[in-house]
């Protein structure tokens, strides 16, 4: 097995990726079709928390919102460049992209455009979908309605597309990936793809519910994955630490730059007066147990063997756990205090929609079979645990493709 093999497992169990024999600056034009389909992505992430706004604050009046183009845009131009990679691979210079290109169904491109190929097409059927939902059963419904959860599963491939493609380039590019154009981006589409992810649990963890049992297990099950497959990679130094700031500059920004904009709600009824853009709650501060983890993963780093990997998942799994509730349960009761009532944090309500009721924006909402108990707690620890080890397995495959 060579540096030729698609998703090539060569090399030993550390965080450096493999040289390949072909560099990656043979292959400028898969470097800058990378670039955009990562941007595609943050385009797609920025355009869903702009329309999560656009239903708090003025309801779906229609379905040519631009939150909504600026989705479709992001992944359409995504899905048409992927499919131009394919294009390119499979008929136009074949020879040349052989070594980074995989076979499906005779065709042939990278595994990242194929999976953006999917996620585009998958987007593009959920738009009449949609349409007609709202169209039957109302124009505003749950956020995981079958359209949107189809949309969802879309957008999670053109992001993860993105990040695949990123990350080969940087294992290809090997030890000359430091820098924006080589780690860099790879974290950055990280960073996006945790965004994007964070908004499935937006239901779930406004800072009113940052005390409950359900918060604390639906963050165990996806975060500790993501902060663990990323503390795995990479030429840089604190890469979990440096994905977690990306997901927070993603939410942040829409945070600080929403408000901007006058708009008030259309569709009834409205329990709570919005005259401005409604923001998205403040990111969790997940670049604390980042930090915890990265020392983890570099202290353990000359360790080997399948005792020194259950070590680092058992550790980075507790650390995460033990870090972030802690972290949380504090900083939720800041986010949900008067001191948090400013344009920076977003607190005490002002990411209420104009459905919420204002009344209850200074109180955690804990029914009384959510309560944080020990009990909860050793589930949410069994489930970091499980989430980490994915984390584990993921890093260690996304460290080591390059197709």
């Amino acid at each position: 097995m060579n540096g030729h093999t698609s998703l090539s497992l060569a090399g030993s169990d550390t965080r450096t990726p493999p040289v390949a024999a072909n560099s990656q600056a043979t292959h400028p034009v898969l470097d800058r079709l990378t670039s955009l389909i990562v941007l595609g992505g943050a385009l797609i992430t920025f355009g869903i928390l702009w329309d999560i706004s656009w239903h708090s604050t003025i309801g779906r009046d229609s379905f040519w919102t631009p939150a909504h183009m600026m989705i479709y845009v992001g992944g359409t131009v995504s899905g048409c460049l992927a499919g131009w990679m394919a294009l390119t691979a499979t008929f136009l210079n074949p020879g040349r992209m052989k070594d980074v290109s995989v076979e499906l169904f005779g065709a042939r491109a990278p595994l990242g455009a194929w999976v953006t190929l999917w996620g585009s097409l998958a987007m593009l059927t959920s738009a009449p979908l949609d349409d007609w939902w709202h169209g039957a059963y109302g124009l505003d419904v749950k956020i995981l309605s079958p359209p949107h959860a189809l949309l969802a599963a879309g957008m999670y491939g053109v992001v993860t597309g993105g990040y695949l493609l990123a990350s080969a380039r940087r294992n290809r590019m090997g030890s000359a990936a430091e820098g924006v154009s080589g780690t860099g981006l790879a974290i950055a589409a990280n960073g996006v793809q945790l965004a994007l992810s964070s908004i499935l649990l937006t239901e779930l963890s406004f800072p009113n519910l940052q005390h409950t049992s359900t918060f604390a297990m639906a963050s165990a099950a996806m975060y500790p994955g993501f902060l663990m497959a990323a503390a795995r990679q990479g030429t840089t130094k604190w890469p979990a630490t440096k994905m977690s700031l990306v997901y927070m500059a993603v939410i942040g920004l829409m945070i600080w730059v929403l408000p901007l904009f006058p708009a008030e709600p259309k569709l009834a009824p409205i329990f709570n007066r919005v005259t401005h853009m409604v923001p998205p709650s403040f990111p969790h501060l997940l670049v604390l147990p980042a930090l915890a983890i990265d020392l983890l993963i570099a202290g353990l780093r000359a360790k080997t063997g399948k005792a020194w990997s259950a070590m680092r998942v058992i550790g980075a799994g507790t650390l995460f756990l033990g870090v972030f509730l802690v972290v949380q349960w504090h900083f939720s009761a800041f986010l949900i205090s008067p001191a948090a009532d400013n344009a920076f944090f977003a607190g005490h309500g002002r990411f209420f929609s104009y459905m919420g009721e204002t009344s209850h924006a200074d109180r955690f909402w804990v029914p009384t079979n959510r309560t944080l108990t020990a009990s909860a707690i050793g589930w949410a620890w069994l489930i970091a645990l499980i989430s980490s080890g994915l984390g584990y397995a993921s890093g260690r495959f996304l460290n080591r493709v390059q197709r």
